[in-house]
C-alpha cells in the first residue's frame, strides 16, 4: 500500500468543534461534507440541495480540508510497514474523532430532522470503520 492508494482523509479535530460552538445546520452540513468523500458526501449534498440549503464553511470544516490536506503530506514521507502503521494509527484517531463529534456536536445541533437523520445512521458504519481500524492496528502492533 502506498499514499497513492489513500483516499484524501481529514484529521478531524474535535476540540475545535466544540470551541466553535453550536454549529448551524448550514455549517453541519458542510461539516458532513468536508468529513466524508464518499456515499455519505454524495447522501449528503443531495439531502442539502432538497432542502435548499447551501453547505457553509467553519473553522471546523476547513480544519478538515486543512488535516486532509497534511495528513496526505505525511503519509508521502512513508513507505512500507512505517506507511501502513502511520495510516491505520490516523484512521483509529480519526474515527474516534468524528464519532466524538457526531455524539456531541452534530447530532445535539442538527435542527432538520432529515439531516439530524443522516448523520444518526452513518454512525454505525463510523463505529464499524473505528473498530476494523483498531484490529488492524493490534495486528500491526504484533509484527
Amino acid at each position: 500500500m502506498n499514499w497513492k492508494q489513500v483516499l484524501p482523509i481529514a484529521l478531524f479535530v474535535p476540540a475545535l468543534a466544540l470551541a466553535q460552538g453550536k454549529p448551524s445546520d448550514p455549517q453541519i452540513a458542510g461539516i458532513v461534507v468536508a468529513a466524508n468523500q464518499t456515499a455519505v458526501n454524495k447522501q449528503a449534498g443531495a439531502l442539502a440541495k432538497k432542502l435548499g440549503v447551501t453547505p457553509e464553511d467553519s473553522d471546523t470544516s476547513k480544519s478538515l480540508k486543512q488535516g486532509a490536506a497534511d495528513n496526505i503530506a505525511n503519509l508521502k514521507k512513508t513507505k512500507g510497514a512505517q506507511f501502513d502503521k502511520a495510516y491505520v494509527d490516523h484512521e483509529v484517531v480519526y474515527h474516534q474523532a468524528v464519532l466524538d463529534a457526531i455524539d456531541k456536536l452534530l447530532i445535539p445541533s442538527a435542527q432538520n430532522a432529515e439531516l439530524k437523520g443522516l448523520i444518526t445512521k452513518v454512525r454505525p458504519a463510523i463505529a464499524a470503520h473505528l473498530e476494523h481500524a483498531k484490529h488492524l492496528q493490534a495486528s500491526l502492533g504484533k509484527k
